[in-house]
């Protein structure tokens, strides 16, 4: 049976379905989710595939109705090991620097296991964490912190996980850890160098005196770097400390002045909180012009897609046309923006 058969097939009985289960809203969306179940079963896909599917969509709903009521709350994610022990200094920078974000409004994320998970879960409280723990044969249990509060979702695989950790957090820090730290730390940096995610503040937070980020730096600097199989700058859209209150100063400064941004066409739209004068936009065209594959850095109102959609049109923005290669140095410009006089 091809797509368009069964489309023109179970098209008035997937708009029966949808107008009985009361689902008036992207009502496009569900039935195309609803279609595509059905062509896997038309297919004769195999069984172990139609249980990945299946599984990781039912995963992807728990985790969304999870983080559902906490959409307007800021988060970050903190990634490091789960052998880390409780009387580690790593321990307590975790503990450390996750209260001082749930002080200031921040929500928790973690892979609600033991180590580092449960330090930062500890330090947020159950009231400001969120966890999204994994099932694993051996090593990882649910910590108590997220558990008595239910505030925490538990998967099957690393990939629906991930994206879970990763898809509503608006800051990231990484501890110390093993594969799997690395595996999130790599994904993250992979995600902003390939531009498949918007940017966001990543930090490298060490113990105090710790070597281990320094020493993944000097690898990058010594190995990936000459190699060309990176950018020298790649690494510069991190901050590597070991000081808690520069990790906070980091995740938090980075919202100071900007927003967000999209794409329209060859053209980015950045939106700010505070509106740009005549001087901020001469400045960063001054620094930033070469950015431009033409024209300038230049103030806008709304464009007709995003007052279309309804995105964010109470904000000020700035346009430019981005040339492709220098998306690495977004950044840096976002990091003008946020220290521009308008915004102090």
């Amino acid at each position: 049976m091809t797509d368009a058969t069964l489309n023109d097939d179970l098209r008035h009985e997937l708009t029966t379905l949808l107008d009985r289960a009361g689902i008036h809203a992207d009502r496009g969306l569900i039935a195309r989710m609803l279609q595509t179940a059905l062509k896997l079963g038309v297919e004769h896909t195999d069984r172990l595939d139609l249980k990945i599917a299946s599984a990781a969509l039912s995963e992807m709903h728990d985790a969304f109705r999870l983080f559902q009521p906490f959409h307007q709350v800021p988060k970050v994610t903190v990634f490091g090991s789960a052998r880390t022990a409780q009387d580690d200094p790593l321990y307590i920078q975790a503990r450390d620097v996750a209260a001082a974000l749930a002080s200031d409004g921040w929500m928790v994320v973690t892979g609600a296991g033991p180590g580092i998970m449960q330090a930062a879960a500890e330090g947020a409280g159950a009231r400001m964490s969120l966890g999204v723990s994994i099932r694993l044969p051996f090593e990882e249990r649910m910590n108590t912190i997220v558990a008595q509060d239910a505030q925490v979702v538990s998967m099957k695989y690393f990939f629906t996980r991930k994206l879970m950790l990763m898809k509503e957090s608006r800051g990231f820090i990484c501890l110390p850890g093993g594969f799997g730290t690395m595996d999130e730390m790599f994904e993250l940096l992979t995600l902003q160098q390939t531009g498949k995610a918007e940017p966001m503040p990543i930090v490298l937070l060490d113990a105090q005196g710790g070597s281990f980020w320094t020493g993944l730096k000097t690898f990058v600097d010594e190995h990936l770097v000459p190699a060309g199989v990176i950018s020298r700058d790649d690494l510069d859209r991190v901050l590597i400390t070991d000081s808690v209150s520069e990790a906070v100063a980091n995740i938090t400064g980075f919202w100071r002045n900007y927003d967000s941004l999209r794409w329209v066409g060859d053209r980015l739209v950045l939106r700010l909180v505070h509106e740009p004068t005549d001087a901020d936009i001469d400045s960063l065209n001054e620094r930033f012009g070469g950015m431009c594959a033409e024209g300038r850095i230049e103030r806008t109102d709304p464009l007709d897609v995003e007052l279309a959609d309804g995105d964010a049109v109470e904000l000020p923005r700035i346009v430019l046309n981005l040339a492709q290669r220098s998306v690495g140095s977004l950044f840096a410009l976002i990091r003008a923006i946020n220290e521009l006089p308008s915004a102090r």
